[in-house]
Formats: C-alpha cells, sequence, structure tokens
C-alpha cells in the first residue's frame, strides 16, 4: 500500500509538472528557443496569486487566472522587445538573453518583495479524500485537476482550432507559412506568452503547498528540463508524460532515500537519458 499510496502521488504532482514544463517545451517546439528564464516566470506567477490572495482575498487557483493573464502579456511584450531580435542569431546569443532575463527577474523580485518566504491559507490545506484506501491531499488533488483542465485546452487550441495550425504551420516551415496569409511574428509573441503563462498557471495552483521567494524557481529549473528531456524538447505531448513520470520517480524515491538525496534519482535520469536517447523517450515525428 505505500507504494500505491507513493505513485498516486507522485501522478498528482506530475500533473502539475506537465503543465509547468508545456509551456517550456511549446517556446523552444514554436519559438525555437530555449528559455532558461522560463522558471522565473513561475516565480512571478506565484507572486501574482500570492497578492491576489493576500489584498484581494482570492483562492489561488483563481488568482492563477490572474497571473495567466498578467505573464501572457509580459511574455508577449519581452518577445516582441527582446527575444525576436535573437532569433536566428547564434546560439549563444539566446542563452545570454534569457539568463540575462533570469536574473533581471530573480532581481527585481529581491528588490520589490523582500527575501522572506511567503505562502497562503486555504480551507482545504489540511483536507484530504480517502479513496480505496489512499489518502489525496486535497491541495494536490486541486491542483491536478486544474492542471488536467489546462493541459486539455491547450491541445484543444493547438489540435482543433484555426490558431493551432498556424501554429503548427509556423513551427514547421515559418516561410510556407507566411505565404498562406499567417504573420509568423504574431505567432511567435503569442505562442512565447502563452508558454510562459501556462507556467505562471502551473506556479499559482501550487502555492496552497509551497512557500514563494525570489528564488523559487532555482529548485525548479533543473526539474523542468528533465521533464522536456524525457519527453523530448518541443513535444507537448512528451512533456505530459514526462511529468507524470518525473513525479513519480520523485515520489517514490522517497520512500527508499532521506530527503536530501531525493533529486539524485532525477539527475541520474537526466544524465542517462541525454547520454542514451538525447531525443527523447517520446520519439516525434518530423
Amino acid at each position: 500500500m505505500p507504494l500505491l499510496q507513493a505513485i498516486v502521488d507522485g501522478l498528482m504532482l506530475g500533473g502539475v509538472y506537465a503543465v509547468i514544463c508545456i509551456g517550456l517545451t511549446l517556446v523552444f517546439g514554436v519559438v525555437s528557443i530555449v528559455n532558461f528564464a522560463q522558471a522565473q516566470f513561475l516565480m512571478v506567477g506565484m507572486y501574482i496569486a500570492y497578492f491576489c490572495w493576500r489584498h484581494l482575498g482570492l483562492d489561488p487557483v483563481l488568482g492563477s487566472l490572474v497571473s495567466f493573464v498578467v505573464v501572457f502579456a509580459l511574455g508577449f511584450c519581452i518577445q516582441h522587445l527582446l527575444i525576436r531580435r535573437v532569433l536566428g542569431g547564434p546560439e549563444v546569443a539566446q542563452i545570454f538573453l534569457t539568463v540575462g532575463i533570469l536574473i533581471v527577474l530573480e532581481n527585481l523580485a529581491l528588490i520589490a518583495f523582500g527575501s522572506q518566504f511567503k505562502s497562503v491559507q486555504t480551507w482545504y490545506q489540511n483536507e484530504s479524500i480517502d479513496l480505496f484506501g489512499l489518502t489525496i491531499s486535497m491541495t494536490y488533488a486541486i491542483a491536478f485537476v486544474a492542471s488536467a483542465l489546462a493541459g486539455t485546452a491547450v491541445w484543444w487550441l493547438l489540435a482543433k482550432t484555426w490558431w493551432g495550425r498556424a501554429v503548427r504551420a509556423t513551427a514547421q516551415n515559418p516561410s510556407a507559412a507566411r505565404l498562406m496569409g499567417i504573420n509568423p511574428d504574431h505567432i511567435y509573441r503569442v505562442a512565447f506568452g502563452l508558454g510562459v503563462a501556462l507556467t505562471a498557471f502551473g506556479g499559482s495552483i501550487i502555492l496552497p503547498y509551497m512557500t514563494v521567494s525570489p528564488t523559487v524557481g532555482e529548485q525548479f529549473g533543473v526539474l523542468m528540463f528533465t521533464v522536456v528531456v524525457l519527453g523530448g524538447l518541443g513535444n507537448v505531448m512528451g512533456a505530459v508524460i514526462g511529468g507524470l513520470a518525473v513525479g513519480v520517480i520523485q515520489s517514490l524515491s522517497g520512500l527508499f532515500l532521506p530527503l536530501q538525496l531525493q533529486n539524485i534519482v532525477l539527475f541520474i535520469v537526466f544524465i542517462l537519458t541525454l547520454a542514451l536517447r538525447p531525443e527523447g523517450l517520446i520519439h516525434r515525428k518530423a
């Protein structure tokens, strides 16, 4: 039973990891840039949800919608003002730019909010659901459901709408997409905004069981890249599967390893995947 409980807990965590990492893989798949500042947008989303809770009395799940809209607008502007200037340029310029955005966002948060850890209080934080002998935390369950709904909405948007077809066309061949009347520059702006907004949304819904600080993104950075490497960078479905896998791995390792060593299993999986199957476990057809 402890093993089954750990697997269920891992799936609950993994669902949130999936929606956080869909944003990262969407940015790479469409805009063709590895955004090293992705985790800092998660931090921004958490702060927005925190202040919505503190000053407006909004539950973090509702605050996540505010985070999504605000960070979408922020990402849209950053892509238009900064990211588009290095697209097609040397990869080192792209790396330096996104790392620079990382440093700026982290230090702005430190100046504005201080280094103290901040947390929220909700009515369901200490509640749980008993299901077939398993205990599921209410905070995990709500975050998982919200993530599943967000992931489904993104899938529908990409697979069933004209805009989704335009995104896929732009990702495959921007020049041909332009000939079909699609504006790739606008697609890049919206896709980047959507990618970072999804990550901010994921950060907001985990606020009931996480604390927020200017450096909270650092503990998610390697985890996010582990997920997208497992699933294949640029593969949205791979990000979902990778997120669930990482959540289960992280939860199961807690049964056998002390807290300080739990992430070592993730690092081993990350290194082995890069060494043996760098295209990811989920192969994406061209």
